[in-house]
């Protein structure tokens, strides 16, 4: 681990005086999370808070809780960063960062054109000055953070309907918010609800604006394998990426500018190019998404009978309608690339959940879980008067939903599946939301998020491409016709009629598409400057559309924000009786927040008389490469394995260059480009997957199962050094 400073050990390092104050408020928050059983200390995304109570010794690590965070000093976390929904770590004094390959994906799509096609063949910068801006990545870096769970709760009532319960706490999430924008110039804060309906915690976070790429491989090492190999052990992908942040010249975040510098971190992390082996321990600090862990069988079993089996199908169909309309035109392609990665990601890994959840008959254990602790409430009139019926208002919700979701479903992705639909609801609902308060509009359209959710539309208007959103629209439309009549869309059967829906669907379909202006990028970026009346006098089809389906919207929204105030209220209580009955606390369920891992470099055995060694090596590589996509590597890469130009970069055991590893960690989506790293702290991989198996990771943990998987750094240096000839990367990480 490096800083800016020394290369002195980290308990040497001198107190920045900026930090200690900000940081010390995480003092508060030791005692929130007290007494959580830490038996099965690999089991677990610790937040910052546990980390002092957890005997890193005893698992072979060689760097102490405080090495890895102590308010007031630097630590490690100071080199971790959250960068657009995936993790990364500055790697040098100047701003360098390592991710993903697939998390930088959507900036070098961006960044392409049929001339320019980085996406194809990778982009390196020789210079600084070469580096490209990455359209649509942001990077966060934890400043604070302290618990507001009074502050937020303080604002309920036991008389509150469950809506108002919703929107009361939305609105002190927004003003808590608001308020420490305010105190805190430049800074961005969110509030990260830690245990639903019973605990909140406001992070404070620099948020630099400024992101550049600076090396990317090709499609080809990046991506090998693609889908196929997705959510697969043996692995043989070099997921990796390089970006810099950078800042204006007096060192606070800003929007690009070829007059800003690169930014400085408090802290990087030291590049080991020896990398580790089998058994060797090894940690991972990042930002994982979201689990799922403390919710009750209600929940597991509408997402294993009714949710994902809906978005797996729904998404296999729109994949493959993608593929098929970009196949003979790279124009097509590139625009629809980014967005057949993300459904592929999904309903790969929602296959391997419903896979996992049947073998681990996950919903039945918890059913037996709920029975006894349903029991043990039984058992006591207190605590029956207390928690008696919390299981069964659950259980309430969950039914309504699976009545429900025939309705829901379709309409959701009725209104999501069509770009231009998308943009004519984003219109107008935004011209109607800028009129209130900020701080009683939608999330999107609030002053500090209108100009992200502006870009982001923008982004998607480059990628729209006409005849694949007209089949979308017209297959949710003909899903809607379908519906039984107790789950009809009102509003749609009145635009298509019940006689020949087919007919009547393709008619509305050509009519509004050959008349819509929303797909002319400055038409579009004006509208959202038109008051209501003028929205209206325009007679844009697709805005007309959103303004018909409007209405059930919001009842629908009205709908869901009844049911969140309910499981507010009831998921508080089942957490707070269940340890009771279990006599221990719980560390709560991944958030985006950032969180600690800790295991060892393992294989395992995912099915019967078979079992999965730990590393691959570039021997996987040569066997697999048919030089065909996605098994296509470059010829120079094959020439170098040939000539084993290997340098120091091979695994001594193998006598090869070893590509991928696998590990027993907790992580989940989110920890995608986290840094994997030795029991030094120093970076030896970068976190891209998990084995299929281990998708089950969001709702339970299984030693057996719970496997992910990294890029292991010998190869990203390999490849950095020798294939792309970016020596002068190595030289910035100190390795050259």
């Amino acid at each position: 681990m490096h800083t800016k400073h020394s290369n002195t050990p980290l308990l040497h390092h001198s107190i920045i005086p900026s930090l200690q104050q900000p940081m010390i408020r995480i003092f508060i928050l030791f005692i929130l999370f007290s007494n959580v059983n830490l038996s099965i200390a690999d089991e677990g995304m610790y937040p910052l808070s546990e980390i002092h109570k957890l005997n890193l010794k005893a698992k072979g690590l060689k760097v102490s809780p405080k090495d890895i965070y102590n308010p007031g000093n630097i630590g490690l976390i100071d080199a971790i960063v959250n960068i657009g929904g995936c993790t990364g770590s500055f790697i040098s004094n100047d701003g360098l960062i390592i991710t993903n390959h697939h998390c930088a994906f959507g900036a070098v799509q961006a960044a392409s054109t049929t001339e320019n096609d980085y996406v194809t063949n990778g982009f390196l910068a020789q210079t600084r000055t070469e580096e490209i801006i990455a359209k649509g990545l942001t990077v966060r870096i934890v400043d604070s953070y302290k618990d507001v769970s009074k502050e937020i709760l303080s604002t309920l009532t036991d008389t509150m309907d469950l809506t108002a319960r919703t929107k009361t706490i939305d609105k002190r999430i927004k003003e808590i918010v608001s308020e420490t924008e305010k105190n805190n110039p430049g800074k961005r804060a969110e509030v990260s609800e830690m245990f639903t309906g019973k605990s909140y915690i406001l992070f404070i976070y620099t948020f630099l604006k400024d992101v550049r790429l600076v090396y990317v491989p090709p499609r080809s090492i990046g991506e090998f394998g693609g889908e196929n190999d997705n959510w697969v052990w043996p692995r043989h992908t070099g997921d990796f990426s390089f970006i810099r942040a950078y800042v204006a010249p007096d060192g606070s975040p800003a929007d690009y500018s070829t007059n800003n510098v690169p930014y400085h971190p408090k802290i990087f992390l030291k590049v080991n190019p020896n990398g580790v082996d089998e058994n060797d321990p090894v940690f991972i600090l990042g930002y994982p998404g979201r689990t799922f862990r403390h919710r009750t069988s209600y929940y597991l079993g509408f997402e294993e009978d009714i949710r994902m089996p809906y978005v797996a199908d729904l998404f296999e169909w729109q994949i493959a309608t993608l593929e098929n309309a970009g196949k003979n035109d790279r124009a097509v392609s590139l625009k629809l690339d980014s967005r057949i990665k993300s459904l592929a990601n999904t309903m790969k890994n929602y296959r391997g959940k419903l896979q996992g959840m049947k073998r681990l008959s996950i919903v039945a254990k918890k059913t037996d879980e709920e029975k006894s602790l349903q029991q043990f409430i039984d058992s006591d009139l207190k605590l029956k008067k207390q928690y008696g019926t919390v299981l069964s208002e659950i259980a309430s919700i969950y039914n309504e939903m699976r009545a429900q979701s025939g309705y829901e479903m379709t309409f959701d992705y009725l209104r999501q599946s069509s770009t231009l639909l998308s943009f004519g609801f984003s219109v107008y609902e935004a011209v109607r939301e800028l009129k209130k308060p900020d701080l009683e509009r939608e999330s999107a359209y609030m002053d500090r998020n209108f100009a992200r959710t502006k870009e982001s539309i923008i982004s998607s208007l480059k990628n729209y491409y006409e005849p694949v959103d007209k089949i979308f629209f017209k297959e949710m439309l003909m899903r809607a016709s379908r519906l039984p009549k107790n789950m009809r869309i009102p509003i749609v059967d009145s635009l298509i009629g019940s006689v020949e829906p087919e007919a009547a669907i393709d008619k509305l379909i050509n009519d509004i598409y050959s008349s819509t202006k929303l797909k002319d990028e400055a038409f579009l970026l004006n509208t959202f400057s038109k008051t209501p009346e003028e929205i209206d006098q325009l007679h844009e089809p697709f805005i007309e559309l959103a303004k018909t389906i409007y209405p059930a919207v919001k009842q629908l929204r009205e709908i869901r924000q009844r049911r969140e105030g309910a499981l507010s209220k009831y998921s508080a209580l089942f957490v707070e009786v269940k340890e009771m009955f279990q006599k221990k606390n719980f560390i709560p369920d991944a958030n985006s927040t950032l969180r600690l891992t800790f295991g060892k470099i393992e294989g395992y055995a995912p099915a019967d008389a078979l079992y999965s060694s730990p590393i691959t090596t570039m021997k996987g590589v040569f066997e697999k490469t048919t030089g065909v996509e996605p098994y296509d590597t470059p010829r120079k890469l094959i020439e170098m394995y040939k000539a084993k130009n290997f340098g120091r970069y091979m695994h001594k055991k193998k006598k090869d260059v070893p590509v991928a590893l696998l590990y027993n960690l907790d992580t989940t989506g989110g920890n995608s480009g986290s840094p994997l790293l030795n029991a030094k702290g120093e970076v030896v991989g970068v976190n891209f997957d998990r084995a299929f198996e281990a998708t089950i990771n969001d709702y339970a943990w299984s030693e057996d199962y719970s496997r992910s998987i990294a890029v292991d750094i010998r190869y990203v240096l390999w490849v950095t050094e020798k294939f792309a000839g970016a020596e002068h990367l190595l030289k910035e990480m100190g390795v050259k």
